[in-house]
Protein backbone atom coordinates (compact mmCIF):
# COMPACT_ATOMS: atom_id res chain seq x y z
CA UNK A 1 0.00 0.00 0.00
CA UNK A 2 2.73 2.32 1.12
CA UNK A 3 4.23 1.50 -2.33
CA UNK A 4 0.93 2.38 -4.20
CA UNK A 5 0.75 5.69 -2.57
CA UNK A 6 4.39 6.73 -3.18
CA UNK A 7 3.74 5.80 -6.73
CA UNK A 8 0.65 8.48 -6.86
CA UNK A 9 2.87 10.94 -5.23
CA UNK A 10 5.46 11.09 -7.77
CA UNK A 11 2.50 11.05 -10.50
CA UNK A 12 1.09 13.90 -8.93
CA UNK A 13 4.45 15.80 -8.65
CA UNK A 14 5.05 14.80 -12.24
CA UNK A 15 2.27 16.24 -13.74
CA UNK A 16 2.03 19.27 -11.71
CA UNK A 17 5.07 20.48 -12.90
CA UNK A 18 6.37 22.39 -16.29
CA UNK A 19 9.81 21.32 -17.82
CA UNK A 20 12.79 23.77 -18.78
CA UNK A 21 12.00 23.05 -22.64
CA UNK A 22 8.22 24.34 -22.38
CA UNK A 23 9.04 27.48 -21.06
CA UNK A 24 11.95 29.00 -21.77
CA UNK A 25 12.29 31.40 -25.47
CA UNK A 26 14.76 30.86 -28.08
CA UNK A 27 16.77 27.96 -26.47
CA UNK A 28 19.19 27.47 -29.46
CA UNK A 29 20.05 31.55 -29.12
CA UNK A 30 23.47 30.70 -29.59
CA UNK A 31 23.03 29.97 -32.89
CA UNK A 32 22.32 33.53 -33.99
CA UNK A 33 25.77 35.00 -32.82
CA UNK A 34 27.23 37.56 -35.76
CA UNK A 35 24.16 36.07 -38.19
CA UNK A 36 23.27 38.05 -40.49
CA UNK A 37 20.11 39.28 -40.61
CA UNK A 38 18.22 37.48 -43.89
CA UNK A 39 15.19 39.42 -43.72
CA UNK A 40 14.24 43.72 -44.64
CA UNK A 41 10.77 44.74 -43.67
CA UNK A 42 8.58 47.40 -45.61
CA UNK A 43 4.67 47.37 -45.36
CA UNK A 44 2.71 46.69 -48.17
CA UNK A 45 -0.37 49.05 -48.56
CA UNK A 46 -3.86 46.98 -48.92
CA UNK A 47 -7.38 47.42 -49.50
CA UNK A 48 -9.00 48.94 -46.15
CA UNK A 49 -5.72 50.80 -45.35
CA UNK A 50 -5.41 54.71 -44.23
CA UNK A 51 -2.99 56.45 -45.75
CA UNK A 52 -1.23 59.99 -44.31
CA UNK A 53 -0.54 61.75 -46.55
CA UNK A 54 1.43 65.19 -46.65
CA UNK A 55 2.68 67.77 -49.16
CA UNK A 56 5.21 70.04 -48.74
CA UNK A 57 6.73 73.55 -51.35
CA UNK A 58 8.69 76.01 -50.26
CA UNK A 59 5.58 77.88 -51.55
CA UNK A 60 2.33 77.26 -49.19
CA UNK A 61 -0.01 78.67 -51.60
CA UNK A 62 0.62 76.51 -54.27
CA UNK A 63 -0.39 73.53 -52.05
CA UNK A 64 -3.64 74.79 -51.72
CA UNK A 65 -5.67 73.23 -53.73
CA UNK A 66 -4.16 69.82 -53.35
CA UNK A 67 -5.22 69.64 -49.94
CA UNK A 68 -7.81 67.37 -48.57
CA UNK A 69 -11.26 69.41 -47.11
CA UNK A 70 -12.59 66.90 -44.49
CA UNK A 71 -14.32 69.75 -42.57
CA UNK A 72 -12.31 68.85 -39.55
CA UNK A 73 -8.99 71.13 -39.73
CA UNK A 74 -8.22 71.67 -36.31
CA UNK A 75 -10.77 69.56 -34.56
CA UNK A 76 -8.76 66.30 -34.76
CA UNK A 77 -9.14 63.61 -31.90
CA UNK A 78 -8.81 59.71 -31.85
CA UNK A 79 -12.45 58.72 -32.97
CA UNK A 80 -12.26 60.76 -36.43
CA UNK A 81 -8.25 60.71 -36.64
CA UNK A 82 -9.19 58.33 -39.77
CA UNK A 83 -11.68 60.53 -41.48
CA UNK A 84 -8.38 62.61 -41.99
CA UNK A 85 -6.58 60.29 -44.10
CA UNK A 86 -7.37 58.34 -47.56
CA UNK A 87 -8.97 55.51 -47.42
CA UNK A 88 -8.02 52.41 -49.74
CA UNK A 89 -10.91 51.43 -51.58
CA UNK A 90 -11.78 47.99 -52.73
CA UNK A 91 -10.21 48.23 -56.28
CA UNK A 92 -6.77 49.57 -54.44
CA UNK A 93 -7.77 53.16 -55.27
CA UNK A 94 -7.25 56.60 -53.51
CA UNK A 95 -8.78 59.71 -54.46
CA UNK A 96 -6.37 62.59 -54.45
CA UNK A 97 -7.06 66.19 -54.79
CA UNK A 98 -6.75 67.55 -58.49
CA UNK A 99 -4.79 64.41 -59.55
CA UNK A 100 -7.97 62.12 -59.40
CA UNK A 101 -7.58 58.23 -58.91
CA UNK A 102 -4.70 56.83 -57.93
CA UNK A 103 -3.83 53.11 -57.17
CA UNK A 104 -1.34 52.50 -53.99
CA UNK A 105 -2.28 48.61 -53.26
CA UNK A 106 0.16 46.38 -53.95
CA UNK A 107 2.69 49.37 -53.19
CA UNK A 108 4.97 50.35 -50.69
CA UNK A 109 5.16 53.37 -49.17
CA UNK A 110 8.22 54.66 -50.29
CA UNK A 111 6.85 53.94 -54.26
CA UNK A 112 3.48 55.28 -53.33
CA UNK A 113 5.58 58.37 -52.81
CA UNK A 114 7.32 58.55 -56.18
CA UNK A 115 4.65 57.76 -57.63
CA UNK A 116 2.67 61.07 -55.85
CA UNK A 117 5.24 63.14 -56.58
CA UNK A 118 6.00 62.12 -60.55
CA UNK A 119 2.25 63.72 -60.82
CA UNK A 120 2.69 66.80 -58.72
CA UNK A 121 6.08 68.06 -60.36
CA UNK A 122 3.69 69.02 -63.03
CA UNK A 123 1.92 71.37 -60.82
CA UNK A 124 4.65 71.94 -57.80
CA UNK A 125 7.98 71.89 -58.98
CA UNK A 126 9.81 71.12 -55.36
CA UNK A 127 6.95 69.01 -53.70
CA UNK A 128 8.26 66.60 -51.27
CA UNK A 129 5.49 63.82 -50.35
CA UNK A 130 5.49 61.81 -47.25
CA UNK A 131 3.14 58.99 -46.70
CA UNK A 132 2.09 56.68 -43.72
CA UNK A 133 0.55 53.74 -42.90
CA UNK A 134 -2.34 54.84 -39.93
CA UNK A 135 -4.12 52.01 -39.40
CA UNK A 136 -0.85 49.82 -38.75
CA UNK A 137 -2.38 47.66 -35.72
CA UNK A 138 -1.82 44.35 -34.72
CA UNK A 139 -4.36 41.68 -32.34
CA UNK A 140 -2.47 39.46 -30.03
CA UNK A 141 -5.11 37.19 -27.69
CA UNK A 142 -4.98 34.20 -25.87
CA UNK A 143 -2.91 33.40 -22.90
CA UNK A 144 -1.03 36.82 -22.65
CA UNK A 145 -1.24 39.23 -19.62
CA UNK A 146 -2.31 42.08 -21.54
CA UNK A 147 -4.65 40.81 -24.49
CA UNK A 148 -5.85 43.49 -26.84
CA UNK A 149 -5.37 45.48 -30.49
CA UNK A 150 -2.10 47.45 -30.76
CA UNK A 151 -1.63 50.09 -32.93
CA UNK A 152 2.24 50.52 -34.33
CA UNK A 153 3.10 53.96 -35.43
CA UNK A 154 6.58 53.23 -37.02
CA UNK A 155 4.95 50.37 -39.14
CA UNK A 156 7.51 48.01 -38.24
CA UNK A 157 6.67 45.14 -34.94
CA UNK A 158 8.31 41.43 -34.84
CA UNK A 159 6.24 38.80 -33.20
CA UNK A 160 8.29 39.02 -29.99
CA UNK A 161 7.79 42.53 -30.00
CA UNK A 162 4.28 42.15 -30.38
CA UNK A 163 3.80 39.86 -27.45
CA UNK A 164 5.86 42.36 -25.06
CA UNK A 165 3.56 44.61 -25.91
CA UNK A 166 0.82 42.27 -24.77
CA UNK A 167 2.63 41.96 -21.27
CA UNK A 168 4.72 38.50 -22.68
CA UNK A 169 2.79 35.05 -22.60
CA UNK A 170 0.97 33.47 -19.15
CA UNK A 171 2.61 31.28 -17.28
CA UNK A 172 0.16 28.53 -19.24
CA UNK A 173 0.70 29.93 -22.60
CA UNK A 174 1.67 27.42 -25.54
CA UNK A 175 4.94 28.88 -26.44
CA UNK A 176 5.88 26.24 -28.74
CA UNK A 177 2.63 26.59 -30.91
CA UNK A 178 1.60 30.29 -31.57
CA UNK A 179 -0.90 30.98 -34.11
CA UNK A 180 -0.47 33.82 -36.31
CA UNK A 181 -3.40 34.47 -38.77
CA UNK A 182 -2.66 36.33 -42.00
CA UNK A 183 -4.78 37.85 -44.79
CA UNK A 184 -2.91 38.16 -48.32
CA UNK A 185 -5.26 38.42 -51.26
CA UNK A 186 -8.22 38.00 -49.81
CA UNK A 187 -7.83 34.52 -48.29
CA UNK A 188 -6.34 33.69 -44.75
CA UNK A 189 -3.25 32.05 -43.83
CA UNK A 190 -2.27 30.68 -40.92
CA UNK A 191 1.23 29.64 -39.20
CA UNK A 192 2.31 27.95 -36.25
CA UNK A 193 5.14 29.43 -34.78
CA UNK A 194 7.57 28.32 -31.80
CA UNK A 195 9.50 30.38 -30.40
CA UNK A 196 11.52 28.65 -28.14
CA UNK A 197 13.20 28.31 -30.92
CA UNK A 198 15.00 30.30 -33.18
CA UNK A 199 14.10 29.15 -36.27
CA UNK A 200 11.42 31.34 -36.70
CA UNK A 201 13.22 34.91 -37.20
CA UNK A 202 14.01 34.21 -41.06
CA UNK A 203 10.06 33.34 -41.10
CA UNK A 204 7.70 35.75 -43.40
CA UNK A 205 5.85 35.70 -39.72
CA UNK A 206 8.83 37.40 -38.03
CA UNK A 207 7.88 40.69 -38.93
CA UNK A 208 3.67 41.05 -38.27
CA UNK A 209 2.25 42.51 -41.05
CA UNK A 210 -0.73 45.02 -40.17
CA UNK A 211 -3.99 43.49 -39.20
CA UNK A 212 -1.96 40.11 -38.02
CA UNK A 213 -3.51 37.97 -35.30
CA UNK A 214 -1.54 36.39 -32.54
CA UNK A 215 -3.41 33.75 -30.92
CA UNK A 216 -1.68 32.13 -27.90
CA UNK A 217 -3.41 28.73 -27.45
CA UNK A 218 -3.17 27.45 -23.65
CA UNK A 219 -0.98 24.92 -22.31
CA UNK A 220 -2.25 21.56 -21.02
CA UNK A 221 -1.85 23.02 -17.56
CA UNK A 222 -4.25 26.01 -19.03
CA UNK A 223 -6.53 24.04 -20.28
CA UNK A 224 -6.75 22.18 -17.44
CA UNK A 225 -7.54 25.44 -15.27
CA UNK A 226 -10.47 25.75 -17.54
CA UNK A 227 -12.16 23.00 -16.32
CA UNK A 228 -12.45 21.67 -19.75
CA UNK A 229 -10.59 18.52 -18.88
CA UNK A 230 -10.16 16.81 -15.50
CA UNK A 231 -7.26 18.26 -13.09
CA UNK A 232 -5.64 15.11 -13.14
CA UNK A 233 -2.93 16.51 -9.67
CA UNK A 234 -6.61 17.30 -8.45
CA UNK A 235 -7.90 13.84 -9.23
CA UNK A 236 -4.45 11.95 -7.71
CA UNK A 237 -4.87 14.49 -4.58
CA UNK A 238 -8.61 12.74 -3.98
CA UNK A 239 -7.27 9.86 -4.91
CA UNK A 240 -4.59 9.40 -2.21
CA UNK A 241 -6.88 11.19 0.44
CA UNK A 242 -9.46 8.35 -0.22
CA UNK A 243 -6.90 5.64 -0.26
CA UNK A 244 -5.45 6.64 2.81
CA UNK A 245 -8.83 6.66 4.79
CA UNK A 246 -9.74 3.76 3.35
CA UNK A 247 -6.58 2.00 5.23
CA UNK A 248 -7.14 4.33 8.45
CA UNK A 249 -11.01 2.82 8.08
CA UNK A 250 -9.83 -0.85 7.72
CA UNK A 251 -6.99 -1.47 9.95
Amino acid sequence: MKYILSLFLVLLLASSCATKKEIIYFQDADSLNDKLSEQTFEPIIESNDILYIAISSMNEEVLEPFKRKTGLEGNVTNSNAGLQGYLVNVEGDIRFPVVGTVNVAGKTRGQVEAQLRAELLEFITDVVVDVRIMNFKVTVIGEVNNPGVYTIPDERVTLPQALGLAGDLSEDGKREDILVIREVNGKQQVSRIDITKTGFFSSPYYFLKQNDVVYVEPSLKGVKKSGFVPNIPALLSLFTVVLSSVILLTR
